[in-house]
């Protein structure tokens, strides 16, 4: 079952992350943090992400919402890149972070409206 999950897992990382992201971060693993990136592969990835009941956008947003609400700003970064992936927009984003003032706090979605208006820009200028 775990090879199964972690198959899985690294399928739908690969999917929402992109191939290439993925493959920079698993060049990078050491004997130091191996368990916990076959962990995250497999229980965020696999178990989480592959649930059924909220498509893959909808868990998106949430969790780029998450992230900007508790001020993960890499990973909050990261996944703004991944929404080529998934079919996030921008105004989306935009909508969830204004959700991240009310329920978060205005300083964690000024935060993020920051991150997303450099990585949106970013993104613009790559093909």
């Amino acid at each position: 079952m775990d090879d199964e999950l972690y198959a899985r897992g690294m399928k739908v990382r690969r999917a929402v992350l992109g191939d290439a992201h993925v493959d920079r971060a698993t060049q990078k693993i050491t004997d130091f943090d191996r368990d916990f990136q076959e962990h995250i592969t497999r229980h965020a990835w696999g178990a989480i992400w592959d649930r059924p009941g909220l498509d893959r956008r909808v868990k998106h947003l949430i969790t780029i919402t998450l992230m900007a609400a508790l001020g993960h700003e890499e990973e909050f970064a990261m996944h703004l890149r991944a929404t080529r992936q998934t079919g996030v927009t921008a105004d989306e984003v935009k909508e969830a972070l204004m959700h991240v003032a009310v329920y978060a706090g205005v300083p964690m979605a000024n935060s993020a409206f920051r991150i997303a208006k450099t990585v949106f820009a970013e993104m613009e200028q790559q093909p």
